[in-house]
């Protein structure tokens, strides 16, 4: 029989008993969104990642046999959701909103945490975590830029042939290229400038 003392010196050091189902999982997947951005991609491992959720490797590789699956369910699970599109009345505010929003999701620690991945993991992985980019930031912020320039068409503020797909890339790849390029961090105030100087100019009704 298994004495209370022999169960606790077998237990490795640091490991807590009580945690299980989904709350482990959940200080696993924190844990491996630390690990990326303490060590990145290269330096992150399941044992790096069991200490720092306090628990076995055993209870790491039982749930995902690969640090691709554990990083991209921590990705998945942690990257903060655009769900509507602000209706702030205006398609100026709307825009503004948004944007705040989209950095916000960009800055992230998972947002982050997934940047980083791109720049450091092979090809084959690197297609792997760009579709999460894909269908967790740019289709949902794709989306509801088209709902805010829709409600603008429908008061009168926006061009109808305003509604493209080019038009609709404009402010996510400014947000791209100024932040990887420039180093932008986009602060309130830059995003204001670009709603006032790019997009309102560009989509404004009465305008060729």
């Amino acid at each position: 029989m298994v004495t209370s003392r022999s169960a606790a010196t077998a237990r490795p050091e640091g490991v807590s008993p009580r945690r299980r189902g989904p709350v482990l999982e959940r200080a696993i997947l924190e844990a491996a969104l630390d690990q990326l951005g303490s060590v990145g991609w290269n330096g992150l491992t399941m044992e790096g990642v069991a200490v720092g959720a306090q628990t076995g490797k055993a209870a790491v590789y039982r749930r995902w046999p690969s640090k691709e699956d554990l990083v991209a369910d921590a990705l998945q699970a942690g990257l903060p959701t655009l769900d509507e599109a602000p209706d702030r009345g205006g398609v100026r505010e709307d825009l503004y909103e948004l944007c705040l929003r989209v950095r916000d999701v960009m800055y992230s620690k998972p947002g982050f945490a997934l940047r980083a991945v791109l720049h450091e993991c092979d090809a084959d992985s690197a297609e792997r975590f760009h579709g999460l980019i894909v269908t967790g930031v740019v289709e949902p912020s794709t989306r509801l830029f088209k709902e805010v320039l829709q409600r603008g068409i429908a008061r009168g503020e926006v061009r109808a042939d305003a509604m493209d797909d080019l038009v609709l890339d404009v402010i996510p790849a400014m947000m791209m290229y100024r932040s990887k390029v420039c180093g932008s961090e986009w602060s309130n105030d830059e995003i204001a400038a670009v709603i006032d100087r790019v997009m309102v100019p560009l989509v404004r009704a009465g305008r060729g």
